[in-house]
């Protein structure tokens, strides 16, 4: 492999750990302002968020291609719906964990790559392999068995996937840049959120003047804990294959169950466990079966070449 290729790659990996990281520890965050409701937290998340981007799309000269995006109406439509699935994916990240609802966080991200996979079946057309068809079957019984056992579905963790599934595959069917769609989405949150802020808040903390510059400070961070992993993750996804940086993705997960289980101390029930051992293992397979079939496809053109 070329040394610039050894570089970019080595930049991506880099990227790719910063991003999934910073989504990983990102309760410890959220955690400081567990005081402030998920409500309010959310809308200093899209304020902040919005601000932070529109500084990010005129560094980096995004101008011409959000101007092209902006005026085009079906585009705007899709994004409209995806921004509503993604304010409602941040509050439920933010009220789970701010309610010691960790755990189970950490799990509907698990879920996540799997409930992807099965929209691609029902909406793309993709097929699957019978090993990654055991995969998703093993996390659709590891999820019943928590209703089984315990009575009742993992709903936090189900509406987390369901709608951060359901926002990747909607973006993945409109070509933009991930910058340009993410300020359009979160411009098309910003009326509704300072309106809400302006008129419907009424909390100790929503006059920014009276609180103090500390609690200030983290509210408008908000905006950072947004976009800097986005902005590593953007920088990965240019040095790396969708397939390679997929298997970083489980690093956020695993910090959010490692925070929840020995730091936190939320309880671990026998029934949860054995939903993650399910998951973890469907993981596994479906992750091993990916690598031997991405082997299998860079050795094939190779075989052909020495016929």
């Amino acid at each position: 492999m070329p040394i610039s290729e050894k570089t970019a790659l080595r930049g991506g990996i880099i990227s790719a750990v910063s991003a999934y990281t910073m989504w990983g520890v990102a309760p410890l965050y959220f955690k400081l302002i567990d005081h402030i409701n998920a409500d309010e937290i959310l809308v200093h998340r899209v304020v902040w968020s919005t601000v932070l981007l529109i500084l990010v799309v005129l560094l980096t000269k995004r101008s011409r291609n959000f101007i092209a995006t902006i005026t085009q109406p079906k585009i705007v439509m899709r994004l409209t719906i995806s921004a509503t699935l993604l304010a409602v994916n941040w509050f439920m990240f933010i009220w789970a964990v701010n309610n010691g609802h960790l755990l189970d966080a950490s799990l509907g991200y698990y879920i996540n790559p799997l409930f992807s996979v099965a929209l691609g079946v029902i909406f793309l057309g993709e097929r699957l392999r019978p090993w990654q068809l055991f995969a998703v079957g093993l996390a659709f019984i590891g999820v019943m068995i928590q209703l089984f056992m315990v009575g009742s579905l993992p709903m936090i963790s189900l509406a987390l996937a369901a709608t951060f599934g359901t926002y990747g595959l909607l973006r993945k069917t409109m070509p933009l840049d991930s910058f340009v769609g993410l300020l359009i989405e979160s411009l098309m949150m910003l009326p509704i959120a300072l309106i809400y802020w302006l008129v419907f808040l009424k909390t100790s903390t929503t006059n920014m003047l009276d609180n103090e510059m500390s609690l200030n400070m983290l509210l408008v961070c908000t905006g950072i804990v947004t976009t800097a992993p986005l902005l590593c993750f953007s920088a990965a996804t240019k040095r790396m294959t969708l397939t390679a940086l997929g298997f970083f993705q489980y690093i956020g997960p695993s910090i959010m169950f490692i925070l929840a289980t020995f730091y936190y101390q939320e309880p671990l029930y026998f029934a949860k466990l054995i939903t993650f051992a399910c998951i973890w293992t469907a993981l596994a397979i479906f992750s091993f079966d990916s690598v031997k079939a991405r082997r299998r496809a860079i050795k094939q053109p190779q075989h052909n070449d020495k016929k």
